[in-house]
């Protein structure tokens, strides 16, 4: 949003005037953090007053500093790191000669030692910057740029309010589930576009509920079809959780803002009785919101007195899903496809159970002719979803199963489920290219960037933390550079927190090699910055790898909780990481190197972000994990979870992920023209527009080209 609101300040920031010093002094500052204008932003801000230009430029660099991190300071607690990082041990007794030293503490530490344990965050050296940032700065020189620097092109936007709703559609009538950050943009999106124009449908269920809030501020009516859009509703009236996978504590509603709830569950009910089977599965929350609405006061609406009735378990309501499970008791593989035709996104997400129950070859051919019958009407990102999952059950079974909450929280347990056969797996699969190819847009010439190839699609929004250079889980990306540096910052709200970073080496079985942190400062592999314990101000954390050292397959970097404020609570923490040449120094933070810095905002007490992998012929690529382990309350340490965390990184990396290359192979064979293109050679043009598939969005495409980035990267599914 700062990024839009800056270039409506370009449009209208002054008289007109010559500003074209201003401008490419705007463009070097920008180029220090990594970013560069394009040609186009360059030439508009040149024809504006030079105020415009001053004024557009602080807004945006101070936007796109915070995006990559650049807006805190980055401190280290070894002064020179990455060079001389003392060995752990040395660095240890370091700390306790300086505690004896220390008249103030040394009785303390003397009997600490006399019982032969040390407890180090009683040292006083320890733990705590024993410099300032002006120390650090004047420590390192200053960082030779590289060709291999990250530089992202800045393009102009249009008018503010064409903006603001091109991006509000976009996500309203977004075909998949957003992320935390989405949902709080269509939240602030929603009541300033109510007035103006609508998406034609809203799929999911989440953004329909903020929508539907916006439009009752704005004196329309919801859009309500089930008694759970009602609830979802009253969530978001409440500040709660749309998403209904944490308990929302109602607040006391207008009585207008009640009538309409209840008036909806009413005619939603009354429509469709068989709906009221949907109160069950979220039985506690309408306890709790009948609390609040009182239908007992509003006997015109008893419909909507029934949804409350079944809640309280006075009025029985038979789910769907009650007839199914019957069915499946009972053997009868056939009477289950016959019902679950007629809830067509539910008999595709039963396809592999049916296939696993059928015990015939007419069981299993009526599965698959049910579930080509019903294609069509089954939502695209269902469709590649099963399409994925198929594709995944080629493996016998009585291997290992991970299990991802929507959130990041990750599990693994055995898979005991029997086998698919083969032929109606290979049936199903080809039917499924074949639904995906016919609703894929008719389009003459692709350009794609190859290192988009291997992203995952974005079957989800759950599955990718917000930040510049993330990508969806499964993704896998190059890594070109010599020096791999991780980083953590994060910032306590209310009391002492220690985060720890640490990197986990494997070798290609999925066993330790190693580690970088706290507790070993220094391998052949690299270098850790030093343990920071306490972020009143801010902490930051480094680890610095040489990969052309690291001895395993498998660099797992991680986030550990030793103490204090989970992830979702501390003021704010985030994780990164820079690719440097082997002879560029600089500080240990530079913004110009920064690949990724994502949000660390998830449930449990240690993170992994992502891993990386070296491949067969040498090369590393990272593979983007965004998980979280529940962990320990405290004390956590990379020591005690790489059993688990090389469980899960197996589980990821042996996961056969839908990747955009995918689709673009399936326009291939609808007959679009695509090209490859590295980033050098001239774009194709004379020919009219394209459709670009990249990474980020490169200058030179021709006129009205549709482009698809990382940004909108959803577009790409097919409805």
């Amino acid at each position: 949003m700062a990024a839009i609101e800056a270039a409506e300040a370009a449009e209208s920031g002054g008289p007109a005037g010559k500003a074209a010093v201003a401008a490419r002094q705007f463009d070097a500052a920008l180029m220090s953090v990594g970013f560069k204008l394009s040609a186009a932003a360059l030439e508009r801000l040149s024809r504006l007053s030079e105020g415009a230009v001053v004024d557009t430029a602080v807004r945006v660099l101070g936007t796109v500093r915070e995006s990559v991190g650049d807006h805190v300071q980055h401190n280290v607690y070894f002064l020179d790191f990455p060079a001389n990082v003392p060995g752990t041990l040395e660095f240890w007794a370091r700390c306790v000669a300086d505690a004896l030293a220390d008249d103030s503490v040394r009785e303390r530490t003397l009997a600490q030692l006399s019982t032969g344990v040390v407890d180090l965050l009683t040292l006083p050296s320890y733990g705590r910057y024993p410099h300032t940032y002006a120390d650090l700065l004047a420590a390192h020189g200053k960082l030779i740029p590289a060709a291999g620097d990250r530089v992202t092109v800045l393009h102009p936007g249009g008018p503010l309010h064409e903006e603001v709703t091109a991006l509000y559609l976009a996500l309203a009538g977004s075909r998949t589930p957003l992320g935390e950050d989405g949902l709080r943009d269509l939240e602030f999106l929603a009541g300033h576009c109510a007035d103006g124009p609508q998406p034609a449908e809203i799929p999911v269920r989440e953004n329909r509920a903020l929508v539907n809030r916006a439009r009752l501020a704005a004196g329309a009516e919801p859009l309500l079809d089930t008694v759970t859009d009602v609830l979802r509703l009253a969530c978001a009236l409440s500040g709660g959780d749309v998403t209904l996978l944490r308990p929302t504590r109602f607040r006391a509603l207008p009585r207008p803002v009640r009538r309409t709830l209840l008036a909806g569950l009413d005619e939603v009910v009354a429509s469709s009785p068989a709906k009221l089977s949907d109160v069950t599965a979220h039985r506690e929350a309408f306890k709790r919101l009948g609390e609040r609405l009182h239908p007992h006061e509003y006997p015109r609406w008893p419909h909507a007195a029934e949804v409350f009735a079944v809640a309280r378990g006075e009025k029985q309501a038979r789910s769907f899903g009650s007839w199914v499970e019957e069915l499946f008791a009972a053997g009868d593989v056939l009477g289950a496809v016959r019902l679950l035709k007629a809830a067509p996104g539910r008999l595709f997400r039963s396809l592999d159970r049916l296939l696993r129950e059928a015990v015939s070859e007419e069981e299993r051919l009526a599965v698959v002719a049910a579930a080509e019958e019903v294609a069509g009407r089954v939502s695209g990102r269902v469709v590649l979803s099963v399409r994925e999952h198929l594709h995944n059950r080629s493996a016998a079974a009585g291997g290992r199963r991970v299990f991802v909450a929507r959130r990041g929280r990750a599990w693994v347990t055995g898979d005991d489920r029997g086998p698919v056969a083969p032929s109606a797996r290979e049936r199903l699969i080809a039917a499924l290219d074949d639904e995906t190819c016919r609703r894929l847009p008719a389009v003459d010439r692709v350009v794609v960037d190859p290192d988009v190839l291997d992203v995952a699609l974005p079957l989800s929004g759950k599955a990718t933390a917000s930040g510049p250079g993330v990508l969806p889980r499964g993704s896998l990306s190059p890594v070109d550079g010599e020096l791999l540096r991780f980083f953590v910052y994060w910032k306590q709200a209310d009391r002492s927190t220690d985060y720890d970073l640490s990197a986990l080496i494997l070798d290609r079985d999925y066993r330790s090699c190693g580690w970088l942190s706290y507790t070993n400062l220094s391998a052949v592999e690299g270098e850790h910055s030093g343990d920071i314990t306490d972020a009143l101000d801010g902490a930051s954390e480094f680890v610095n790898l040489r990969l052309g050292a690291v001895r395993g397959a498998f660099i797992v970097p991680q986030v550990n909780i030793f103490c204090g404020e989970g992830f979702e609570e501390a003021e704010e923490s985030f994780f990164g990481f820079m690719l440097r040449d082997g002879e560029q120094a600089g500080r240990p933070f530079e913004p110009r190197t920064v690949r990724m810095k994502s949000e660390l905002r998830g449930p449990g007490r240690v993170a992994l972000p992502l891993a990386f992998l070296r491949g067969a012929d040498g090369r590393w690529r990272a593979k983007w994990l965004h998980l979280y382990l529940a962990g320990n309350p405290s004390a956590n340490r990379v020591e005690g979870n790489h059993v688990s965390v090389a469980t899960l990184l197996r589980g990821i990396v042996e996961r056969e992920y839908l990747t955009v290359g995918h689709l673009v192979g399936l326009m291939a064979e609808r007959g679009a023209s695509v090209t490859h293109w590295d980033g050098t050679a001239p774009l194709p043009d004379g020919r009219g527009p394209v459709t670009y598939v990249g990474l980020t969005r490169p200058e030179g495409l021709p006129p009205d080209s549709r482009i698809i980035t990382v940004e909108n990267l959803r577009d790409l599914l097919p409805d």
